[in-house]
């Protein structure tokens, strides 16, 4: 089977050691999400693509989900002692070597893909990673104050520093409408037997893979399950409420699936406390299942993803 996921940060990673498990046979790509790359001591930073890449490969922290098992951090101590900033972004030494090689090859002129490409060629995460475009996309967070003024920040900045604490008025992926899907993607979507959403942000993660011209459509050709982010009207992980928040889309499973809508989505995968969502998502035509969906170890999440698998092939 081909399976293509559309990816996050960490949610997804911790997903995807479970798809393995689950389809150890399976040729799995993963297009991953590039709206959260900022650039920091003007260097290239990829959150998301490192951490599925980190993850599947073996080297990521286990406690905290991001960054690199056994780091140290001699080189942000440097960087404070000169008062350089932004100081609310932790980079680990470690880490900063990725950085500073994917940012060497940008500069010359090498595309992200085949960057990440590289890169995974030491991590061998068992899946086929693509960014999903090669141009740069940012996504941006409008902040508004109680004066009702508006301040644009990095949604790293706001999800970082601000702990999305600060309600945003608005949240853009700068640079999605004018970009393209990376050489893969749209192939990679084309010949999958089954399109998958993990359990990532939908709107600053799923969403913004999405908002890059030519991957909404080809997506919404295929057979597509989703496992919910929400579970009993919180998120599993992360602030996810805030950015549901800010294009009003109430906290709950069943009303990201809607968002969703069934010209995307065929299956949604919800916990059981939230049985309920089937009820209300029956007259969109969305098939519900439900079960445990908290990632506590490795078989629980390998469930997960056999269930997502068994629910695309019964709707297929």
């Amino acid at each position: 089977m081909r399976i293509t996921v559309l990816a996050g940060g960490v949610g997804a990673a911790r997903f995807l050691r479970g798809l393995k498990a689950a389809a150890p046979d399976d040729e799995i790509t993963v297009i991953g999400n590039t709206g959260d790359d900022i650039t920091l001591y003007g260097l290239r930073v990829c959150p998301d693509l490192d951490t599925v890449m980190y993850t599947l490969g073996g080297g990521i922290n286990p406690d905290q989900g991001w960054g690199r098992a056994a780091e140290t951090f001699s080189v942000r101590e440097e960087l404070a002692a000169y008062g350089a900033t932004p100081d609310w972004f932790t980079l680990g030494d470690r880490d900063f070597a990725t950085h500073i090689l994917r940012s060497q090859l940008l500069a010359d002129g090498q595309p992200l893909s085949a960057i990440t490409e590289r890169l995974c060629r030491r991590w061998r995460p068992g899946v086929r990673l693509l960014p999903m475009s090669d141009d740069p996309i940012e996504t941006h967070v409008v902040l508004e104050d109680h004066l009702n003024e508006r301040t644009v920040v990095h949604f790293q900045e706001w999800w970082v520093r601000h702990q999305a604490k600060t309600p945003a008025a608005q949240i853009i992926a700068v640079g999605a409408d004018s970009a393209s899907p990376a050489p893969g993607v749209l192939d990679a979507i084309a010949t999958a037997d089954v399109v998958l959403f993990p359990p990532s942000n939908p709107v600053v993660s799923i969403g913004t893979i999405l908002s890059v011209p030519g991957i909404r459509d080809a997506v919404a050709a295929k057979t597509v399950v989703g496992v919910s982010p929400i579970i009993g009207g919180a998120p599993v992980r992360g602030m996810a409420d805030a950015c549901l928040t800010a294009i009003g889309v109430p906290t709950t499973a069943a009303a990201v699936a809607a968002h969703y809508g069934p010209d995307l989505l065929n299956g949604w995968l919800v916990d059981d406390q939230d049985k309920s969502s089937a009820e209300d998502l029956a007259p969109l035509g969305i098939e519900v299942r439900a079960m445990p969906l908290l990632m506590r170890d490795l078989p629980a999440t390998g469930a997960m993803a056999r269930a997502a698998l068994d629910l695309a092939q019964e709707l297929a």
